[in-house]
């Protein structure tokens, strides 16, 4: 390890770093500021830190980077790509020896015969309707008496999120994690999630139907919250809307007396309501992610409370 540096030792060689610049507003001071300080970053060999080169950017703000999974025959495409870059780890050997029987190995152009092809696109569509429905129903609740869960099962957390508990590596919790969400190191340090798919009374929330979140003045944070939209289909942000999601930061949004927010939810705003407005869109089944920023001890200790979401119309 070089000395003065922080080391993040990869298991594989493809890899991506994700940072996130938070501003407080929308304005075109802030949103100069961070652009700028993106900008600082420098990505280069160990070699060159004496005199670190300037890093290419690219901005990305108009062009639509579409990273979503596709459940069909062009998924075992890029597996097999994977397979053929990547180290095989100790815990998938198994695994990896059965994606021979239908021509997915190292060395080997993957040229699956059409038969094959079109199981392995209906094995896809399979498991992505399996994937769907265990989304809903693989976490924990956090409050009994509530619907809000914890977005992964318990074996996530406790292992350090490798899936490896008591000799067992829960594969299936691994792969329904992984659709939904990329889950921190230490999930509750930084940051903690709950999502929902359900409205108090315990209906799906749908597209077509309006809803309304009473986010309490005193949320647990250091920092900040958010709540995000997202699809239930494929777990990305529905695209084409006004926005995907607001937070505590929002200075456009309006508050109660008392200093809580109502957060709206539906296809259309309700009258006077549009600043604190979150399109969904009809015929899409959708699910919040609500996230705490530097929380607080009282979400551990549960004496506070996110109160369900309320269906309006």
């Amino acid at each position: 390890m070089p000395a003065g540096y922080f080391v993040v030792p990869m298991k594989t060689y493809n890899g991506f770093v994700g940072l996130r610049v938070i501003t407080k507003n929308e304005d075109e001071t802030s949103v100069s500021k961070a652009l700028a300080y993106l900008k600082l970053i420098r990505i280069y060999s160990l070699s060159k830190a004496a005199a670190p080169p300037q890093s290419n950017s690219v901005d990305m703000s108009n062009i639509v980077w579409d990273a979503v999974a596709r459940f069909d025959d062009g998924f075992y495409t890029s597996l097999a790509r994977m397979i053929g870059e990547e180290p095989v780890q100790p815990r998938d050997a198994e695994m990896v020896g059965m994606l021979r029987t239908f021509g997915i190995d190292k060395g080997k152009e993957f040229e699956p015969d059409e038969p094959t092809r079109a199981a392995l696109k209906a094995a896809a569509q399979e498991v992505h309707a399996w994937f769907m429905e265990r989304l809903v129903t693989y976490g924990e609740r956090y409050w009994p008496e509530g619907k809000w869960d914890v977005p992964v099962p318990p074996i996530g957390p406790r292992s350090g999120f490798t899936w490896e508990a008591n000799g067992i590596l829960d594969v299936d919790a691994r792969g329904i994690a992984f659709f939904s969400f990329c889950p921190p190191k230490k999930l509750g340090t930084g940051q903690f999630y709950l999502v929902t798919f359900f409205e108090g009374k315990g209906q799906r929330l749908r597209g077509g139907e309006t809803y309304r979140l009473r986010v309490p003045a005193d949320v647990p944070v250091n920092e900040f919250w958010s709540v995000t939209v997202y699809k239930r289909t494929n777990c990305a942000l529905i695209p084409d809307v006004a926005r995907p999601s607001m937070d505590s930061f929002d200075t456009k949004a309006s508050k109660n007396a008392d200093g809580s927010m109502d957060v709206y939810f539906g296809p259309k705003a309700p009258e006077g309501k549009e600043t604190n407005w979150i399109p969904t869109v009809a015929g899409e089944d959708w699910f919040p992610n609500f996230r705490f920023y530097g929380p607080k001890q009282a979400l551990f200790t549960k004496t506070w409370k996110l109160p369900d979401i309320g269906k309006m119309s």
